[in-house]
C-alpha cells in the first residue's frame, strides 16, 4: 500500500520556532523530534547520514524550502520531521535561507514512496497561499492540519 503524506504528519515531529543558526543545528533540532516515538533507531547516526547527504548535494529547493533526507536502515517506515524558522537558516550554496525544512528518513526499500511524499510536499509549499498559512500557524497541530488538508486536496 502506497504511503499517503497525510499519514506521515505528526505534530510531535514539528518544531515551529527553530532556534538554530546553522544548517547542522537545525537538522539536529528536527531529528531530535523524530526520536521520541521509537521510529528512529540511533538518531545520532541518522543526523550524521542526513548531514553527509546534504554536504554531497544540497536539498534546498528555493523559495525558503529544503528537503534534507537520508535513505537508511535506521527506520522501518518513512518518518517526517518538520522545522520552521522565521529568521531562516543558511542553506544551499549561495547563502539562501530556508524557512521550512522537511527532514525525511526513508527505508532503503521505499524509494518510490519517498518520491511520492516529497512530490506532494513540493506541490503544497510551492503555493504562496499554503506557505503563508504554514507561516501563520501558531501550534504544531494547526501546522499539521494545514498540511493535511492541503495534501488531501492533491489526491
Amino acid at each position: 500500500m502506497a504511503v499517503v503524506l497525510a499519514d506521515l504528519l505528526a505534530e510531535e515531529h514539528v518544531t515551529l520556532d527553530l532556534r538554530a543558526r546553522t544548517r547542522e543545528e537545525a537538522l539536529r533540532e528536527i531529528v531530535a523530534t523524530m526520536q521520541g516515538d521509537g521510529k528512529v533507531m540511533e538518531p545520532d547516526k541518522l543526523l550524521a547520514q542526513v548531514i553527509t547527504r546534504e554536504e554531497a548535494h544540497s536539498t534546498f529547493m528555493g523559495r525558503g524550502v529544503a528537503f534534507p533526507h537520508a535513505r537508511t536502515t535506521l527506520v522501518t517506515q518513512i518518518v517526517l520531521g518538520i522545522g520552521r524558522s522565521h529568521d531562516g537558516v543558511p542553506f544551499g550554496g549561495g547563502g539562501e535561507l530556508a524557512h521550512l525544512l522537511f527532514v525525511i528518513a526513508v527505508p532503503q526499500r521505499m524509494v518510490t514512496d519517498y518520491l511520492v511524499c516529497v512530490g506532494a510536499l513540493a506541490r503544497l509549499v510551492r503555493d504562496d497561499e499554503t506557505r503563508a498559512a504554514l507561516d501563520a500557524a501558531t501550534t504544531p497541530a494547526e501546522f499539521v492540519e494545514r498540511l493535511r488538508v492541503g495534501s488531501l486536496l492533491l489526491e
